[in-house]
This record gives structure tokens, sequence and C-alpha cells, in this order.
């Protein structure tokens, strides 16, 4: 087992993108990945600003 790499783990981060009329949130964490998909764009913004905070991020990136 002296050949293992370990899962390189990401650095937290969240996107917010508009596709179709449909907005989606992805929140990047050290080891998941989570994408949530809203009709309406404040609620996108509000589960991706309370994901920044929960994370402790400055910013989220719109896309």
């Amino acid at each position: 087992m002296d050949n293992v790499v370990p899962i390189r783990k990401a650095l937290p981060c969240i996107e917010v993108v508009e596709a179709c009329g449909e907005w989606s949130v992805r929140v990047a964490e050290e080891d998941q990945e989570i994408t949530r998909s809203f009709v309406l764009e404040s609620f996108a913004l509000s589960f991706a600003e309370g994901q920044r905070i929960r994370l402790h991020l400055d910013k989220f990136v719109r896309l």
C-alpha cells in the first residue's frame, strides 16, 4: 500500500449560475460537492449566502 495517493482535498467554494431560467448553487467542500437548483434567483442567492457563512468564506462566485 506504499503507492496509495491520498485524495486531494479541495478548497471550499460556492458558485451560483443561471441556465435556462433555473438557478443552481454548487457548494464544494473538502471532501464533497453538492448542487442545488432553484426557480427563483433570490432563493438561490439566499442559500449561497447561508453556505458562505457556514463555511466562513469571504464571498461566493456568480458565473
